[in-house]
C-alpha cells in the first residue's frame, strides 16, 4: 500500500513539474510574442513599420506565426458550411494573412535596400517556405471549389469585385488549381526549388558587385572630372586607403569612369567586370540560371503552355510572344540603324585624333560623351552641379502637386531603417494624410544595385476601413562628397523622376482591394506610371523650379536648357539598342520549348546575333546578371518597358497639344491611370483617360527613329 502511495505521490510530482514546465515554455513563448513587434499593432505615427525596434530575431517566429494564423484562416474559409459569396470567400481570402503580409513586407524591403548575412540566411530559409505555403492554398482542391461555385453564381457585384473575383479565379487556375494530385505535388517541388534558385542567383551578383574594386593612382586619374575623383576618394577612403582612389561596380562610380577616363585600358577593365558579373568561377550563375529555365519551362507545361513565354504573357496586355516580337521589331529595326550611324560618328572622332583602334564597348560610352560636348556644347559636368539632390526631390513634389494636387512635408517622427532615409507625409488638398513616403538614394554594400519602388503597405478600403499606403523609393545615386553635396548626372535625374512615378501610382491609389490597389497591374503596364513621369523632368517650367545651382542658388540659365533639348535625341540609338537587346534575349531564353542543356554564353551569342546586334554595344544585362528576368519578376516581361512606353510616349503627346499641367488632363490622368490601380482592364483605362487607342508613332519620334 505504502508502494502504491509514493508511486501515485511521486507521479503527481512529475505531473505537476511537467505541468510548471510546460507553463514555462508557454509563458517564454506568450512573452515573446508580446516583445515582437509584428503581433501588435504599431504604436508609431500613421502605423509605419517601428524599424527601429524591430530585430532580426523578430522575423522568423513572425512568419512561422504568420503562416500558422493564414493557414487557419484558409481552412476556415475552404470549410465553412455556408454557401460560397463573394464576401465569405473571396473577400475573407483577401483580408486573409494579414500577420504574414506585415512581416513579409518589412523583411522583404530591407533585403533589397539593407542586408546582411543574417538576413541573408532567413531569406534562403524562409523563401522555400513561403513558397510552399501559398501552393498549399492555391492547390487547396475544397477552397477552389468555393471559388468556382462564386463565379457561377454571378451575384450582383460591382466591376471592382468581378475584377477580382476574376483574378482570383485565374490565379488559381495559373497556380494549378485544375492539376491532378500527382502534378500538383510536382508543381510544388518546382516552386520551391525556384525560390531558392531566385536566392542565390541574386546573392551571387550582390557578392560579385561588392568584391571588385579597382584602385587608381594619381597617373589613373586622367580626363575624370573633379566630382568624379572626389566620389572615388571617398569610397577609397570608406575602403580603409585614403591615399588612393576606388572604382565600383555601383553604377554611379563606373558609369562616370567609362564616360571621361583617358585609360583605355581601366575602362575596359572595369566595364567587363561588369559584363562578368554572375559569370566567375567564385560567382556562377550558369547551373543556377539552367535550372530556373528548365523548371519554369516544366511548369509552363504542366499548366498547359508550349512556353514560360506562354504562359507569363497570358495575363499581360501583350498575351502572346508573337506580338511582343512583333511590337519591338517596329522599333528596333529603325533603332539599329540610327546605332550603327552613332557608332560610324564615333569611329570618325577616334580616326581623327589620330588613334589606331576600332570603336569597342569600352569605348562607346568616352567617345559619346565627347560627341556631346562638340556637337552640342553639352558637358555632363556642366549640368551636375544644376541638380542638387535635395533639389531635385522639391521638383518632383512640384510635378506632383501641380498634375495631382498632393503635397509632402518632411516626418522626423518615424523610424527609419538607415540614417540616409528619409520620410514624407503625402497631404491631399485638404491637407488630410493619404500616405507616407520613404527615400533611400545612395549606394551601400548592403544594397542591391538599381532602382525601384517598394510599398511597407498598400493602400485600401476593405469593410470601409481607410488603410493609407507606405510606399518607399529606393535608389543608388551619386553620393556626397568631402567637397560637394549629392549632384546627380541627367541620367539619375530622370531615374528619380521615373521611380517617383511608381511611388506616386501607390501613394495616390484609390482601390478597395489591395491585391488590385497601386501597382498591382500587368507587368507590361505597370511601367507606364513611371515612364510618363520622366516627360516632365527636363521642361524648362519644372527645371525652373529646383534646378538652382548648389553654390549660387542661381536658375539654370536657358542657355543650358535648350542644350538639354538639343541633345534629347543624341545616342538614342545605343541607348534604345542596348536595352531592347536585353528584352530579345529574355523572350529568346523564355520562348524555348525544350529543356535546355547547352552553353549558356554560346546560346546567349547567337541570340544576339540572330537580331543583328552589333559588337560596339554590349547587351544592357547579360544572361548570368539578369536579375530583372532571373531573381525579379520580369522573366518574359523586360519588354515591358518599350511596351509601356508606347503609352507614355502617346500620353505626353496628348498634353504637348495644350500644355504640360492642362488641368482637365491631369485630372483625367490621376483618375484613370494612377490611382485606379488594376480595377478594371489596363486598356479600357487607357482609352478613358485618351479617348483613342496610343500610337507607336509617338514613342519613335519621341526617341528620334522615325
Amino acid at each position: 500500500m505504502n508502494v502504491i502511495k509514493l508511486l501515485v505521490s511521486t507521479i503527481a510530482v512529475l505531473a505537476a513539474a511537467c505541468l510548471t514546465s510546460c507553463q514555462k515554455e508557454q509563458k517564454q513563448k506568450d512573452d515573446s510574442m508580446n516583445l515582437n513587434p509584428f503581433f501588435s499593432e504599431y504604436n508609431t505615427s500613421y502605423q509605419v513599420p517601428p524599424l527601429d525596434i524591430i530585430k532580426e530575431s523578430h522575423y522568423r517566429e513572425a512568419f512561422e506565426e504568420g503562416m500558422k494564423r493564414h493557414e487557419e484562416e484558409i481552412k476556415k474559409i475552404a470549410q465553412n458550411s455556408a454557401s460560397p459569396t463573394f464576401e465569405n470567400t473571396i473577400e475573407a481570402l483577401e483580408t486573409s494573412g494579414e500577420l504574414l503580409t506585415k512581416v513579409s513586407n518589412v523583411f522583404f524591403n530591407l533585403t533589397g535596400a539593407h542586408t546582411n548575412d543574417s538576413l541573408r540566411a532567413i531569406e534562403k530559409e524562409i523563401s522555400p517556405l513561403l513558397t510552399a505555403h501559398n501552393d498549399n492554398m492555391y492547390l487547396n482542391a475544397d477552397l477552389f471549389q468555393r471559388i468556382n461555385v462564386v463565379v457561377r453564381k454571378k451575384e450582383h457585384l460591382t466591376p471592382e469585385q468581378l475584377r477580382l473575383l476574376d483574378k482570383y479565379y485565374k490565379d488559381f487556375i495559373r497556380k494549378g488549381a485544375n492539376l491532378n494530385d500527382i502534378d500538383k505535388e510536382r508543381l510544388k517541388e518546382i516552386n520551391k526549388e525556384l525560390a531558392s534558385l531566385s536566392v542565390k542567383f541574386e546573392e551571387n551578383i550582390l557578392n560579385q558587385t561588392n568584391a571588385f574594386q579597382l584602385w587608381l593612382e594619381k597617373e589613373d586619374l586622367k580626363g575624370l572630372p573633379q566630382g568624379v575623383i572626389d566620389a572615388a576618394a571617398g569610397a577609397a577612403k570608406e575602403a580603409g586607403k585614403a591615399d588612393k582612389w576606388l572604382i565600383t561596380l555601383h553604377k554611379p562610380s563606373f558609369i562616370p569612369f567609362l564616360q571621361y577616363s583617358e585609360k583605355r585600358d581601366l575602362r575596359k577593365k572595369v566595364l567587363m567586370a561588369y559584363a562578368n558579373l554572375g559569370n566567375s568561377p567564385e560567382h556562377d550563375n550558369k547551373e543556377t540560371l539552367k535550372k530556373t529555365l528548365n523548371l519554369r519551362l516544366e511548369r509552363a507545361k504542366l499548366l498547359g503552355f508550349e512556353s514560360h513565354a506562354e504562359y507569363v504573357l497570358d495575363k499581360n496586355m501583350a498575351k502572346t510572344p508573337e506580338n511582343v516580337i512583333a511590337m519591338m521589331d517596329k522599333v528596333w529595326k529603325p533603332a539599329l540603324e540610327v546605332a550603327k550611324k552613332e557608332a560610324q560618328q564615333l569611329q570618325k572622332m577616334i580616326d581623327a585624333e589620330g588613334k589606331n583602334f576600332q570603336l569597342e564597348p569600352w569605348d562607346w560610352w568616352y567617345y559619346a560623351e565627347k560627341v556631346k560636348q562638340k556637337e552640342y556644347n553639352l558637358d555632363e559636368n556642366e549640368l551636375r552641379p544644376y541638380f542638387k539632390l535635395e533639389n531635385v526631390i522639391e521638383g518632383v513634389f512640384f510635378t506632383a502637386e501641380k498634375l495631382f494636387n498632393i503635397k509632402f512635408e518632411r516626418k522626423y517622427d518615424v523610424p527609419l531603417y538607415h540614417p540616409e532615409v528619409k520620410a514624407y507625409s503625402v497631404l491631399d488638398s485638404d491637407r488630410k494624410v493619404i500616405g507616407i513616403y520613404y527615400v533611400d538614394y545612395f549606394p551601400r554594400s548592403s544594397k542591391r544595385s538599381g532602382a525601384w519602388m517598394n510599398s511597407f503597405r498598400k493602400q485600401s478600403r476593405v469593410g470601409g476601413k481607410e488603410v493609407i499606403p507606405i510606399i518607399v523609393n529606393v535608389c543608388n545615386f551619386t553620393k556626397p562628397t568631402a567637397n560637394a553635396p549629392s549632384l546627380l548626372s541627367l541620367e539619375e535625374v530622370s531615374t528619380l523622376f521615373h521611380e517617383f512615378g511608381h511611388a506616386i501610382h501607390g501613394l495616390v491609389s484609390d482601390c478597395t482591394y489591395p491585391s488590385l490597389s497601386g501597382t498591382s497591374v500587368p507587368r507590361d503596364y505597370v511601367e507606364y506610371p513611371s515612364q510618363v513621369m520622366e516627360n516632365w523632368c527636363t521642361e524648362p517650367e519644372v527645371l525652373k523650379s529646383f534646378a538652382k545651382h548648389y553654390e549660387t542658388g542661381e536658375l539654370i540659365p536657358d542657355e543650358l536648357i535648350q542644350k538639354i533639348k538639343k541633345a534629347s535625341l543624341f545616342n538614342q540609338g545605343f541607348t534604345t539598342v542596348e536595352y531592347m537587346s536585353a528584352a530579345y534575349l529574355d523572350m529568346t531564353w523564355h520562348t524555348l520549348k525544350e529543356p535546355f542543356e547547352g552553353d549558356v554564353m554560346a546560346f546567349e551569342e547567337k541570340a544576339l546575333s540572330d537580331i543583328g546586334l552589333i559588337p560596339e554595344i554590349i547587351v544592357r544585362y547579360r544572361t548570368p546578371y539578369f536579375r530583372h528576368i532571373f531573381a525579379s519578376g520580369y522573366s518574359a516581361g523586360y519588354y515591358g518597358y518599350i511596351w509601356s512606353e508606347v503609352l507614355d510616349a502617346d500620353t505626353y503627346a496628348y498634353f504637348k497639344e495644350t500644355s504640360i499641367f492642362d488641368p482637365e488632363k491631369s485630372e483625367a490622368l490621376k483618375k484613370y491611370i494612377f490611382s485606379s490601380g488594376n480595377k478594371e482592364n489596363p486598356m479600357d483605362l487607357y482609352r478613358k483617360f485618351r479617348g483613342k487607342d496610343p500610337d507607336i508613332n509617338a514613342l519613335l519620334a519621341k526617341r528620334g527613329l522615325l
